[in-house]
């Protein structure tokens, strides 16, 4: 069987120094052998031989026709009822795209996170324009994104996992966290500008480094605590200067900040080995539960008495509906592609992300809206972001170091 294999199919591009290490897989049927691929490399693919091959057979067969073979992904199974041939050839296709150009994937999944992320903010600032009702549009923002998980589910995009009560209790506190600071950005959103609503919402570092302190117990270097400085100092001249600022929209992001905070400490006590859409998509049910209440209690008369009826005549009923379908689809979409785009890169990447997030948020913000900044509010904002890249490359480089470290 072996001499057979060799005589129909052998890749040696660069001879013996170029072949990779061959594993043994037990799936041979009919004396038929199975190549499997197991993860693309640079310049080829990387295949599992049915049986193992002696070093000695294979200098033996080197003056056998030589035949290049391209970078395949073989067939799992290669049996008869998979529709083999006779001689024992696999059935291979060609490299799907993802696998071929994974730069390019993962250039796209941060051009649509930063997308989906600017079109969001625009859109649910233009509806507070006409709408000012921040509880009522939370509550669509998570019910928009719920309804999709469960068509999600029901046609296997991806498959429900199971939850028990354990996991349930776990993630509760995460799923309240997540409730409030997201109603409470959204009565920033919709109290002062989006730009300013964003530049307080960088000192969200500050608050988890003193979590991590205070609370956790975990000693913060003083590189990290030097580095929020211009963090603390940026957003104070902001807010001095800031032309829209009020009150309840600069307590309403500090309460954000401080809740997400929370949210990222329970989470780290909820770790779980279900997928992260799953994850999200729970979080997401439970906080739209605690959401309602508040809503109902808060601007539920309103709404009834005027507040429907209000932006339905300065809008129109279709519009109005569509914004609101819209805003929640962009806000689901947005915060279930920056999960998928971080699993996909190294924690500086990620950090630089979300720092340049920040930054297209604010600009577009300001170019769309025409919002009339200070000078010394677009120094306080540039300061702040500047911080926080630079506490976000230092945790960045902590946790890479760390992590090699428990690899070696």
């Amino acid at each position: 069987m072996a001499s057979q294999l060799l005589s129909r199919a052998t890749y040696f591009a660069g001879g013996i120094p170029s072949l990779r290490k061959l594993h043994r897989d037990s799936t041979t049927t009919n004396n038929h052998v199975a190549f499997v691929h197991t993860r693309p490399i640079a310049e080829g693919a990387n295949l599992i031989w049915g049986r193992q091959l002696r070093p000695s057979l294979l200098l033996d067969n080197l003056s056998a026709k030589r035949e290049t073979v391209r970078p395949t992904y073989a067939a799992a199974s290669s049996s008869p009822a998979g529709g083999s041939d006779s001689a024992g050839e696999a059935k291979v296709t060609p490299a799907g795209f993802f696998e071929k150009y994974p730069a390019l994937v993962t250039g796209f999944f941060f051009f649509m996170w930063y997308f989906l992320n600017v079109i969001f903010n625009i859109l649910n600032k233009k509806i507070y324009n006409y709408f000012p009702y921040p509880y009522f549009v939370s509550v669509i923002h998570l019910l928009v994104g719920v309804v999709y998980c469960l068509i999600s589910w029901v046609v296997g995009l991806p498959k429900r996992a199971p939850i028990d009560s354990t996991l349930l209790k776990l993630l509760i506190p995460v799923a309240f966290c997540h409730a409030l600071g997201h109603v409470t950005s959204n009565v920033s959103f919709a109290a002062v500008a989006v730009s300013f609503t964003h530049t307080i919402k960088a000192l969200e570092p500050f608050f988890n480094a003193a979590a991590s302190q205070f609370i956790l117990g975990q000693s913060i270097p003083i590189t990290l605590w030097l580095s929020l400085a211009p963090v603390v100092i940026g957003v104070s001249i902001a807010s001095l200067t800031e032309l829209s600022f009020n009150w309840t929209g600069f307590i309403s992001a500090m309460i954000s900040n401080i809740s997400f905070t929370y949210r990222s400490i329970y989470s780290k006590k909820a770790m779980t080995d279900m997928d992260s859409t799953n994850v999200y998509a729970y979080i997401s049910i439970i906080a739209l539960l605690f959401c309602i209440p508040p809503a109902v209690i808060v601007e539920g008369p309103q709404l009834l008495k005027f507040g429907f009826n209000d932006a339905i005549a300065k809008v129109g009923l279709t519009k109005f509906v569509s914004d609101l379908f819209w805003v929640g689809m962009f806000y689901h979409l947005y915060n279930q592609l920056a999960t998928n785009t971080l699993e996909r890169v190294a924690p500086l990447t990620h950090a630089v992300g979300n720092v340049l997030k920040r930054v297209f948020v604010i600009g577009f913000s300001i170019i769309v809206f025409g919002n009339k900044i200070s000078t010394q509010t677009g120094i306080g904002t540039c300061i702040a972001i500047a911080g926080v890249a630079l506490y976000s490359f230092i945790k960045a480089k902590m946790e890479e170091e760390k992590r090699q470290t428990k690899v070696a």
